[in-house]
Formats: structure tokens, C-alpha cells, sequence
């Protein structure tokens, strides 16, 4: 039994047990509104994560995630002008925007050799500009009920449950298919090789630029499905992404994930999302202000990145 827990993901035993003291703390937690509304707010960046989690499997970085979700609300609501029937297709405009971003990193990275973690801070810092030149630096317009389901709506009168957020069924099916892409596909085989050792990737016949591509074009898709969600329950606001890159990164990292690529799981990713958002829970309860979250997350990050770097030094030697 102990060689058995010993290969248990250590986040999942994490999660257990933030659970179990928040639930001492605050018994109205085990309600199904207790928990259902943790993992409609932990929705939008256990998405965000897993598709971070492909760009860090290559061996790179996606800086340009929370800004992406930041112009994605922004955008949607100047584009939406409180029109509810334009929803599909401003929703398919952002889609395609995610796409071309996604697009646009790739082939720096890859044609230019551009390090990733600087490619995607110069998007991220363009991003953000287009972004605050759209919408004059202030929140315009507003997002129609037809936009703003897929974050705030809860189907009642569910059995056992009683409620169950629409966030949460979208998490569960975006996360679910990048899971089977990434664990039961040739691609994510691929996507491992590349991050573990590009040269010999590529002499085994690995398409690496397309490998690469479709990594970074899917963390841009995950970053506006995150928007969208976002948009639903916390409205118009020129913030809403910021910082958001670095805990998709930290929940990758908590999940185990390699920054140097070449590992990474995605149900342990969202793991590591739910982690982090329940320990932000934690700290509200206690009455801890946010300062002294950012200052937790960092030394979580600091703390999970040496530790990774240590296991992979131990199983090299």
C-alpha cells in the first residue's frame, strides 16, 4: 500500500487536505453550494492551466494568456454593444483571434528562435495595449445575458447536486478533451518528445513546428474560453486577466509539471488549479488580504519549481 500512495500525484493529497481544513473551518463548504460555486470560480483557471500546460510541455512559456482573457472581455463587450443575437459569432470572432495569436507566437518561436517566455511578453504587452486603445482605458458596453450564461448560469433542481454551474460542465468538457489529446493521442506523445529533447525529436521524425503550433494555438483558445467564462460572473473590467498567466503557470507547476518541458499531466494540472484556488479560499476565510496571496502564490511557484528541478537533477544522477 505505501508503494502505491508513493505514486500518487502528490496535488491530489494537497487538494484532500485543504479541502478537509476548509471544510472544518466553514462546515457550509460540504453544501452543494458550497462547493459548487469553489469550482465555478476555479473554472475559468483550471482551463486557462491545462492549455498553459501544452506551451510548457514543448518546453516554453505562454505569458500572453492573461492578456488575451483581459481583450477577450473587452473586446466582446465593445463588439456585443448589449446585442444578445450577436453573441455565436462575436464569441467565433474571439475564437478566431485566439487562433491567429496563437499562430503569431508559434511561428516567432519557432521561425525567428525567439525564447518563448520573451515572444509571448512582447504579445502579452500588445495585447494589452490594443486592449486599453479599444476601450479608451475604461470598461465599455456590457455583456447581454446570452453572453454572460456560460459563466453565471446554474441549472437547478439537479439530483444529488441540486445546482450545477454551466462553468463548471464547460471546464469539465474543455479540460476532458484536452486530457484525451494530450494522454491518449500521438500528439501528446509528440508533445512530450519535443519538450524532453527537441534535436532528437526532430531526427525521429517529429513535425516540430506544427507540434509546437498547435500547443501555443491551444492555450490562446483556452485563454478565451477562460475569458468568456470570466465575462459571465465578473462583468466588464480593463484587469480581469492580469496576473492570471502566472497562476496558470503556477497550477501547472503544482501539478507536476517540468519547465523545461517534457512532462506534464492534465488532470494533475487541474489539480494544481484546484489547489490554488482553494488555498486563495483559505486566506479569505482567515481574513488575509489579497497582497498576502500574491505573496503565497509566488512562494508556492518558487517553492514547486525548486523542488522539480531537484527531482529531475536526482533522477538524472
Amino acid at each position: 500500500m505505501w508503494d502505491r500512495l508513493k505514486q500518487i500525484n502528490p496535488v491530489f493529497l494537497v487538494l484532500l487536505a485543504l479541502i478537509i481544513v476548509i471544510a472544518i473551518i466553514s462546515p457550509h463548504f460540504l453544501a452543494p453550494t458550497g462547493y459548487m460555486n469553489f469550482l465555478k470560480r476555479a473554472a475559468p483557471i483550471a482551463i486557462l492551466a491545462a492549455g498553459q500546460l501544452f506551451v510548457i510541455t514543448s518546453g516554453g512559456f505562454d505569458l500572453s494568456s492573461g492578456a488575451l482573457v483581459t481583450l477577450t472581455v473587452i473586446g466582446s463587450s465593445i463588439l456585443l454593444n448589449g446585442d444578445p443575437n450577436a453573441t455565436w459569432w462575436v464569441i467565433s470572432v474571439m475564437l478566431g483571434v485566439g487562433v491567429c495569436v496563437g499562430v503569431i507566437n508559434a511561428l516567432v518561436v519557432a521561425y525567428l528562435r525567439v525564447p518563448s517566455i520573451i515572444a509571448t511578453l512582447g504579445m502579452m504587452i500588445t495585447l494589452g495595449g490594443i486592449a486599453l486603445t479599444w476601450s479608451g482605458g475604461a470598461p465599455r458596453g456590457y455583456l447581454p445575458d446570452t453572453f454572460r450564461f456560460f459563466g453565471r448560469t446554474l441549472i437547478k433542481d439537479v439530483p444529488l447536486i441540486k445546482i450545477l454551474p454551466v462553468s463548471v460542465i464547460v471546464m469539465v468538457v474543455i479540460c476532458g478533451l484536452l486530457w484525451w489529446l494530450m494522454h491518449r493521442t500521438n500528439y501528446g506523445k509528440m508533445l512530450h518528445s519535443l519538450g524532453d529533447n527537441p534535436k532528437a525529436a526532430a531526427f525521429a521524425g517529429v513535425p516540430t513546428v506544427p507540434v509546437r503550433m498547435l500547443a501555443f494555438v491551444l492555450s490562446s483558445l483556452s485563454a478565451v474560453i477562460a475569458g468568456i467564462l470570466l465575462g459571465g460572473f465578473a462583468g466588464v473590467s480593463t484587469d480581469v486577466g492580469t496576473g492570471l498567466e502566472l497562476q496558470a503557470i503556477t497550477a501547472a507547476v503544482i501539478g507536476g509539471a517540468q519547465l523545461l518541458g517534457g512532462r506534464g499531466a492534465v488532470g494533475a494540472t487541474v489539480a494544481g488549479a484546484l489547489v490554488l484556488q482553494a488555498i486563495f479560499t483559505l486566506l479569505n476565510m482567515l481574513g488575509f488580504p489579497k497582497p498576502l496571496r500574491d505573496v503565497v502564490q509566488g512562494l508556492i511557484l518558487i517553492s514547486a519549481v525548486a523542488l522539480a528541478t531537484y527531482r529531475r537533477r536526482k533522477s538524472a544522477g
